[in-house]
């Protein structure tokens, strides 16, 4: 029964490392592929690189936010992800809308900001909009990820696992198979 036990524990301790080694190595291709910000079933993954939105959005979470096509529509209290005149990708607050004649345009500021933004968001560069999604301190890990560091570790420690475990199964079998063959000698020994 011992044996068993022990049997199942060892098969369910490699399933696990197989599919950390599995999914850490997804994790980096998707990451690479889709420019450092996985992206699934239309939401993007973002990570927050300051405070600017705190409390609201604390600084290493990973916000989720929709690809927007519609970037008229928002109003006064929304977050938006927008591209800034210096081409950073920006997450704040939309305080005020301001439209005149055929022209909107978004006044924003973070929630821990003491003033608004300097420019005014222009529909066109508004990407995404916050979905209310928020992993705190996961953007510590996705810039390890994004680092090439980061991307090797994630690789290379969940496989050395992998074959330092292996190594050790056959080493006990190896040792179990040993064994064996001593009872036997020593039996074959004793009954002569």
């Amino acid at each position: 029964m011992i044996k068993k036990a022990i049997k199942a524990f060892r098969n369910l301790l490699s399933a696990i490392l197989f599919l950390i080694l599995i999914l850490t190595t997804l994790t980096v291709m998707i990451s690479k592929a889709s420019g450092g910000e996985p992206n699934v079933f239309g939401y993007q993954f973002k990570t927050v690189l300051s405070g600017s939105m705190e409390p609201s959005i604390q600084t290493g979470s990973v916000i989720a936010v929709k690809t927007v096509e519609e970037n008229k529509r928002f109003q006064k209290g929304d977050i938006i992800t927008f591209i800034n005149e210096d081409d950073l990708l920006i997450t704040h607050r939309v305080i005020e809308v301001k439209s005149n004649e055929s022209r909107i345009s978004y006044i924003t500021k973070g929630d821990n900001n003491d003033g608004a933004d300097r420019e005014p968001v222009l529909p066109q560069n508004v990407k995404a909009e916050y979905t209310g999604f928020t992993l705190p301190y996961v953007g510590y890990f996705l810039n390890l990820v994004n680092s090439k560091i980061g991307s090797a570790l994630l690789l290379i420690i969940p496989g050395l696992l992998l074959i330092t475990y292996s190594i050790f199964t056959i080493w006990k079998a190896l040792s179990e198979i040993d064994r064996k063959k001593e009872q036997e000698s020593f039996l074959e020994r004793s009954s002569s």
